[in-house]
């Protein structure tokens, strides 16, 4: 399993735009950070988590550094436009009547379907060149679902008091947005290789895990190793948080690939 980063910043994105502050001026690429987004390749099988406004000009990046014509599926952790502004641009995976399999809860399959609706209103006349995407519905408390292959475990997370999901693939998990993981929700995150897991900023934030926040949740979950992301500008340099944090925990960046 290879897994690349194709964006690890906040709502906002990083640099924030009209601010000066050190990290939004630095010129460090690792502080430059796009909304965050993931994508999974499992033996030229490939899965993307989310798909922001960002979307277009990271899958440019991305095929600089291997092409491929088809996404096996797309899962969407919540409806927030950082997580599903690039919808669109999936057109060009739905070449020669391809369709791309969406996958996320009832409720945000029904506001994407309000927000976007030349795209999934299946019963109009749907003119040429919009993206052949369909809705798949996780039903609640649904253990797994399959998607070529792939054993996907969607985990219940709360962002604020906002139910949001993020997802297990093998032993690799993605927990994105979170502010609490139920008490329920551990026993399937056990004997993880890889997590990643939003840590916005070092001060509180009434929707969002901190660092504090979630290095506590790191030490319950023990991975193997552990990546932070869904970063924003006051979440201070990369190279100097990084140093303060334990060899096992590590600060994603754009593009960054791991492989498992």
């Amino acid at each position: 399993m290879k897994i690349r980063f194709l964006g690890t910043g906040t709502s906002t994105g990083n640099p924030e735009v009209g601010c000066n502050c050190v990290v939004c001026l630095s010129e460090d690429k690792k502080d430059k950070r796009f909304r965050s987004s993931v994508l999974v390749e499992i033996e030229s099988r490939y899965i993307l988590i989310d798909c922001g406004p960002d979307f277009y000009r990271q899958i440019l990046e991305t095929f600089k550094k291997k092409t491929f014509d088809r996404l096996d599926g797309v899962l969407i952790t919540h409806e927030h436009y950082d997580h599903v502004g690039g919808l669109d641009d999936l057109r060009c995976f739905t070449r020669n009547r391809r369709i791309v399999n969406i996958y996320t809860d009832y409720y945000t399959s029904i506001k994407l379907k309000e927000r976007l609706p030349y795209i999934f209103n299946y019963n109009e006349q749907q003119y040429p060149g919009i993206p052949n995407l369909r809705i798949h519905s996780i039903k609640k408390n649904e253990s797994f679902f399959d998607i070529s292959g792939i054993k996907i475990i969607p985990i219940n997370l709360l962002h604020g008091r906002k139910p949001i999901l993020g997802y297990r693939i093998d032993k690799f998990a993605y927990l994105t947005d979170l502010k609490t993981i139920p008490d329920s929700e551990f026993e399937k995150l056990k004997g993880l290789s890889v997590l990643v897991i939003n840590a916005l900023r070092e001060k509180s934030h009434a929707t969002h895990a901190n660092i504090k926040e979630a290095l506590k949740y790191i030490d319950i979950i023990k991975p193997d190793q552990a990546y932070l992301t869904h970063i924003c500008h006051d979440f201070g340099l990369h190279e100097d948080v990084q140093k303060k944090l334990p060899p096992a925990i590590r600060i994603a960046y754009d593009e960054l690939e791991i492989s498992i």
